[in-house]
């Protein structure tokens, strides 16, 4: 959804207590990421880039639910639709585009499955927006918020069962590494490899990339399950100087 900056603190009072929803920023797309497909496609809100992550179905997710309505309907969601706040669909800010989310609230046990269409909510602590209809199905509607669990539970708009086959039950979206080293000789990069292979559980590559006209190796640690995880090995210290890449 696309993300407005409000004027008045009072007006953003009234407006959160009438519809509900979380308050918006402007989205981006990342221009070196123009060719990625709509639904894996990362952006950018306040300086943040979000990239949508590997998802399998049975994966769950808790947290705050909110829901947005009358100031978004008819506008257009990230991916190109239409928003409609009577439909079943919902943001979520790293979901893959189309996957089906199964949305219980835990405050009554009521249940609805929603298409992620959008992305947000950009505010602490919540994990999904939720349209009108289906925010008023929950009983989401007069409190504005409520906590929930949410559970993957198909892509492409089609739900798939937890015994099909594993590559129909995973949607990847996007791979991650982490550059542990880079060396101008070959030898230099097969001794990194060796050395940090198995690290945490992850596995290493060489890749070969010019520099000045010249072969330069860098090592890389390969098997994370989304960016955040990732992010969280290259910030932890385990290796000095490691840092985020995406394939």
């Amino acid at each position: 959804m696309l993300y407005h900056k409000n004027g008045l603190f009072i007006a953003i009072l009234a407006i959160f207590f009438i519809y509900g929803c979380s308050s918006k920023a402007p989205i981006s797309q990342p221009s070196y990421k123009s060719k990625t497909p709509a639904t894996m496609r990362p952006y950018s809100v306040n300086g943040k880039t979000y990239y949508p992550t590997m998802v399998e179905v049975g994966d769950t997710q808790k947290g705050l639910a909110s829901w947005y309505g009358p100031n978004f309907h008819g506008k257009k969601t990230s991916n190109g639709e239409t928003y409609n706040m009577h439909a079943q669909t919902a943001a979520h800010k790293t979901y893959p585009m189309n996957t089906m989310v199964k949305v219980t609230n835990l405050n009554n046990g009521e249940s609805a499955v929603v298409r992620i269409n959008d992305r947000g909510p950009f505010v602490s602590g919540r994990v999904i927006d939720l349209s009108k209809k289906v925010a008023s199905d929950l009983g989401v509607l007069a409190k504005g918020t409520a906590p929930v669990r949410l559970e993957v539970v198909g892509f492409g708009g089609k739900e798939i069962s937890k015994t099909a086959p594993k590559n129909q039950r995973v949607f990847e979206g996007g791979n991650f590494m982490v550059q542990v080293g880079s060396f101008r000789r070959y030898e230099g990069a097969r001794v990194y490899k060796s050395q940090y292979h198995g690290t945490a559980g992850y596995s290493t590559i060489i890749k070969e990339f010019q520099l000045d006209g010249s072969p330069i190796y860098r090592v890389f640690l390969t098997g994370f399950r989304s960016e955040d995880e990732a992010r969280d090995f290259a910030k932890s210290g385990h290796i000095d100087g490691a840092f985020i890449v995406r394939e």
